[in-house]
């Protein structure tokens, strides 16, 4: 197989209960999910570029199956999906990982995180929502639980911004005012 066959990447949108999303994904795993935009196109035109639409592989199905379960409201665990971040700097695959582990239902902080990760340098945590508003890989890596300092909403790159950060956290049983659930450290 040459390296072009490699690293092509796929994708398709798909229906949920909360508008059309998109995936995108590689034979490594998946590289990007599009939360709803304002249409199915617009969705859509946020995934094509370099991509060509394809019907998804069994592994990629199984995690539209995920997504949709998960924005109809049921408890979904995205550990286990493979990604495809191999153009992440080290810095911020070892954020997305940590971010993995925090499960449903939990919260964390920017600071917490970027402590998580080794880091006293107290710029840590802007680095730390830099990445997570990098993150092409929402739900799977899990940004929207990842709070502000005196955990706050923070911010949410999605469509949406912090509207729908905030839906996703209801989605996840957090009211308005109850948004800080710990998570372990994994």
């Amino acid at each position: 197989m040459d390296v072009q066959a490699r690293t092509q990447e796929s994708y398709c949108v798909f229906d949920t209960a909360m508008g059309p999303c998109g995936v995108a994904w590689s034979e490594r795993g998946l590289t990007r999910l599009q939360l709803p935009d304002s249409d199915r196109s617009a969705t859509e035109k946020k995934l094509r570029t370099g991509r060509m639409p394809a019907e998804p592989p069994p592994n990629i199905r199984r995690v539209i199956t995920q997504i949709q379960d998960y924005l109809a409201g049921r408890e979904v665990d995205f550990s286990s999906v493979a990604v495809d971040v191999k153009d992440t700097d080290p810095f911020r695959r070892k954020i997305y990982e940590l971010a993995r582990a925090i499960g449903w239902g939990q919260t964390t902080t920017y600071g917490d995180l970027a402590r998580l990760a080794g880091s006293d340098d107290p710029e840590a945590a802007r680095e730390v929502g830099q990445a997570m508003a990098r993150n092409r890989i929402p739900l799977v890596i899990p940004c929207h639980r990842v709070l502000a300092s005196g955990n706050r909403i923070g911010g949410f790159s999605a469509p949406g911004g912090t509207l729908t950060k905030r839906h996703l956290l209801a989605l996840e049983g957090h009211g308005m005012r109850d948004l800080f659930t710990p998570c372990a450290a994994p």
